[in-house]
């Protein structure tokens, strides 16, 4: 088991973490997991590559023409003035020309096209002027002009794509430029999650008097779908010690990643910290932000447990910024990606108290040529409304005391805009 006594030193009960500091410890803590397999190639989009991707071969295979136009040899052409060139045939892609362009010569050539022996140079046919069996070609040419040289792209040998990578539709032509059938990918991470409390009802059943139906599980569903990982729902554990400690034991039993909500604040159930500490080494971390404070990381048998809180825009927060690249190191992906803040005019007020950074949902659009971002409605940590709404955080540091209208603000962006 992987050690995480550190853990200790990083959440003092005394001391909320900062969102930089909760980050780091979970990345130098996880590590990709093992196993991978042999996938025809379109079955690997979206997967994560276990292997280099070598080239086999050059690519292009060929020296080729990147225009329509003429094959020729530079020094045929004249210094100065117009060359009148004898054209000796013809090349297609894939119906190459066979003979040798000698001096004097030329041969109409199409776009990907095999350039043809002797010839060094690729005259564009917007630029000429046939005439009785022979092209006029203008001065001012450069040897080497319009051609892609074999190997421009890809040398035979070369890494082609790094292990690590996920593999995207342009991953996917790459892949078949190069002519490989199956691919070496990683195996898909399992997730187990599960929500708690004895005032959720699952979707589908009446509401008894004081329960809410369980959202967290479907975003969360949605959440992992998209990293691409099998899903294993638990459905909604009551807050009974035996339940909750039978499901966190089938879970270790089967998944890579645990992901719970609910039960991880201050002064919830007591017994939900004595089972974990029965079942492996979890520390409860009080964060620095605004919403989604509470959260719990460590291990459970050999699964990395991942407790966020209960409210559905803390749970959304808290995957975001913290367990989503701790789950794509599990997977393997390498380099993580990068999530700029982008700056952007504040479209209105914003009130907050120094101390913690906070997280808002807002909606970016360009407005008169500027990119402005305006706040969604009510920002409570229990409004999925104004989460639907938004497509980007209003991310506000620790010393901020509040924004104008006007202000520049950064945001995360959820997608592209």
């Amino acid at each position: 088991m992987t050690d995480i006594s550190s853990c200790a030193s990083y959440a003092p009960e005394n001391r909320a973490l900062s969102a930089d500091e909760a980050r780091a410890h979970l990345l130098a803590q996880v590590a990709p997991i093992a196993g991978r397999e042999f996938v025809p190639l379109r079955s690997a989009l979206g997967r994560i590559l276990a292997a280099d991707i070598v080239a086999p071969h050059d690519v292009p295979a060929h020296d080729n023409s990147a225009m329509d136009g003429y094959a020729v040899r530079c020094d045929s052409l004249a210094g100065d003035g117009k060359t009148r060139l004898q054209v000796v045939g013809s090349a297609f892609a894939g119906n190459a020309f066979s003979g040798l362009v000698g001096k004097g010569q030329a041969v109409r050539i199409m776009t990907g096209a095999v350039l043809p022996a002797g010839a060094d140079t690729v005259v564009v046919q917007e630029v000429t002027r046939v005439e009785d069996g022979a092209v006029v070609v203008p001065a001012g040419q450069k040897k080497g002009q319009n051609t892609r040289r074999a190997g421009e792209d890809l040398a035979r040998g070369a890494v082609a794509l790094a292990a690590g990578k996920r593999v995207g539709p342009a991953e996917l032509g790459l892949i078949a430029s190069l002519g490989i059938v199956e691919v070496a990918v990683r195996r898909r991470l399992r997730v187990a999650f599960f929500s708690t409390g004895d005032e959720l009802a699952s979707i589908g059943t009446p509401l008894a008097p004081g329960q809410i139906y369980d959202s967290n599980r479907y975003t969360l569903h949605g959440l992992l779908t998209r990293l691409g990982a099998d899903l294993i729902d638990l459905g909604v554990v009551p807050d009974v010690p035996e339940a909750l400690e039978a499901t966190l034991r089938e879970a270790a039993g089967v998944a890579d990643a645990i992901i719970t909500t609910g039960g991880v604040s201050v002064g919830e159930a007591d017994f939900i910290r004595e089972i974990l500490a029965r079942l492996g080494e979890v520390k409860f971390w009080k964060l620095n932000i605004k919403p989604g404070r509470p959260m719990a990381f460590g291990k459970v048998g050999d699964a990395w447990l991942f407790g966020l809180p209960g409210n559905p825009v803390a749970v959304m927060v808290s995957y975001t910024q913290f367990a989503l690249d701790a789950l794509l190191r599990l997977s393997g992906l390498d380099p993580l990606p990068e999530r700029p803040l982008l700056t952007v005019t504040a479209a209105n007020a914003i009130k907050k108290q120094p101390g913690r950074r906070e997280y808002l949902r807002g909606t970016v659009a360009a407005v008169d040529g500027r990119w402005q971002v305006k706040t969604t409605g009510n920002q409570g940590s229990g409004v999925l409304r104004s989460m639907s709404e938004a497509n980007c955080f209003v991310v506000l540091p620790e010393d901020c005391a509040g924004v104008r209208a006007g202000d520049s603000v950064e945001v995360q962006l959820f997608e592209g805009v």
